[in-house]
């Protein structure tokens, strides 16, 4: 068990395991899908429907180990923080069952294993790599200093869209970029609706978000940051002419942001934390449309 207060008292045996699969949210996969669909996305279009499939499972592999990277690096950031807000005093290191000292060698080891993966990656995308680790790192900072640090976890959640282009393609063309913006502008919608759940507690000790910004036009920006999401990925299928099923699974995922619009409707935390688990689907259904295109291409 932790000792609260100061001291660090270390979990053993397995529960000191499970203290780090804690720590890497291996027990919580939201985080690895939200930033896994954007990356089949890239991976899809840049292999226009037929990515290599190494690719693919490398690409899904770094998602997972970046994803547990960048919680790691995130709680050792927040360690002052996390253990004065509701959904989050129970983290590894607030609690102290794991020291700020052993969190940074685990971030350390996941970047190492991430790194092993270049190995089937050209030099262009080695390269885009140490801007992905780079955006991993700093962005548990940035609420320090700036009340939108979404649109920089947009950037850090997107960057394996242009890393999907240059592994495919070696070429990072307009559509990444499109596809990247819709990416960022999706992030804010979620990650202010993450923010909304915890605004009371953010006012108390400072850390700075969206969901404070943005007021009592929370709502209102979710669902303008939903919108041109939407209307970026429409123009990603324009440009990559995916027509119908492709804009079918787009009316799908407008339908879950309208959900979402309903349950922050009386902004309490634990629904709002419903409205950004619910952006899964939304990922999810712009996927499900991208591939459906594909296929129907080949039919």
């Amino acid at each position: 068990m932790a000792a609260r207060g100061g001291g660090t008292v270390r979990a053993s045996g397995w529960a000191r395991w499970g203290a780090y699969v804690r720590l890497m949210r291996l027990h919580r996969p939201i985080g690895s899908l939200l930033l896994l669909w954007p990356t089949l996305w890239a991976l899809w279009l840049a292999g226009r429907g037929h990515p290599d499939p190494i690719l693919v499972a490398v690409f899904v592999a770094g998602v997972l180990i970046m994803r547990s990277a960048g919680c790691v690096i995130n709680d050792y950031a927040d360690r002052d923080f996390d253990g004065h807000v509701w959904r989050t005093r129970e983290r590894p290191i607030a609690s102290g069952e794991v020291s700020p000292r052993d969190a940074l060698i685990v971030f350390a080891g996941l970047c190492l294993l991430a790194a092993l993966l270049a190995f089937w990656l050209n030099t262009f995308t080695i390269e885009l790599a140490f801007v992905a680790v780079a955006l991993a790192a700093s962005y548990p900072f940035f609420k320090r200093f700036t009340h939108l640090p979404q649109v920089y976890l947009g950037l850090a959640f997107g960057w394996g869209i242009p890393m999907a282009f240059a592994a495919e393609t070696g070429r990072i063309p307009l559509l990444a970029w499109v596809l990247l913006a819709a990416n960022v502008a999706w992030t804010i919608a979620y990650d202010t609706a993450y923010a909304m759940a915890d605004r009371d507690d953010d006012l108390k000790i400072g850390v700075k978000s969206s969901a404070i910004l943005f007021g009592h036009w929370d709502r209102a920006m979710v669902a303008l940051s939903h919108a041109i999401a939407l209307g970026l990925l429409y123009w990603a299928g324009v440009m990559a002419h995916l027509g119908p099923l492709y804009d079918a699974g787009l009316g799908f995922a407008a339908g879950f942001a309208l959900y979402e619009q309903g349950l922050l409707r009386d902004r309490e935390p634990r629904d709002c934390f419903r409205a950004f688990l619910n952006n899964n689907w939304f990922g999810g259904s712009v996927f499900v449309g991208l591939v459906a295109a594909y296929l129907g291409r080949s039919l």
